[in-house]
């Protein structure tokens, strides 16, 4: 499985490096990253990580000026892509098919190409243009998913809430990353 995984300026990028984390270790799954100049920078105002941990964690990473770098390609075969988080500058470009960047113009060949687009804004409070840009992507298919902590798996750290995101983001694509967070009913046989 190839997936592209761009992250943009928006709040959040612990998300980006946890799914990367959690993917480099699954056989037979290839990470294509796209970040952003202003992901890079929220990855030293917001982790403890620099730009080349992710690049080692990444299979394959990408200039996210360089549109042609072969995820901008239709003819490049891969399963899908996740925007973790999306900024609503990215999301209006992807809503608009405004593609002048590679995370823009990669999520627009996935569309056009018919294949899973996950996208997880990151904005609070949402104004009207941002609603009216998500629901025009529900339409054509794309999953959209904000980082919404689920309380259900009762979380005792910061970690355990990305983890639950990340691993609903990975669901997705039926990558399976843990079970024991996972909703067990009522009487919560998970506990």
């Amino acid at each position: 499985m190839d997936l592209v995984i761009g992250s943009t300026g928006a709040t959040g990028i612990i998300y980006t490096v946890r799914i990367l984390e959690k993917l480099k270790d699954i056989e037979n799954v290839n990470t294509h990253l796209i970040i952003s100049d202003w992901a890079a920078a929220n990855l030293s105002i917001e982790t403890p990580y620099d730009i080349d941990y992710l690049r080692r964690i990444a299979t394959y990473t990408y200039d996210y000026r360089d549109l042609s770098a072969k995820v901008a390609s239709g003819s490049f075969l891969v399963d899908g892509m996740i925007i973790l988080p999306c900024s609503m500058k990215t999301l209006s470009a992807i809503s608009n098919g405004y593609s002048d960047n590679l995370i823009a113009r990669a999520a627009d060949v996935t569309l056009k190409e018919g294949r899973k687009l996950v996208i997880c804004p990151r904005e609070t409070p949402l104004s009207p243009i941002h609603l009216e840009n998500m629901l025009k992507l529900s339409r054509l298919g794309v999953s959209i998913m904000p980082p919404m902590p689920g309380f259900y798996s009762n979380p005792k750290t910061l970690d355990d809430i990305i983890d639950h995101h990340v691993m609903r983001v990975l669901d997705q694509f039926r990558i399976n990353i843990c079970n024991e967070k996972r909703w067990g009913g009522i009487n919560n046989e998970n506990r």
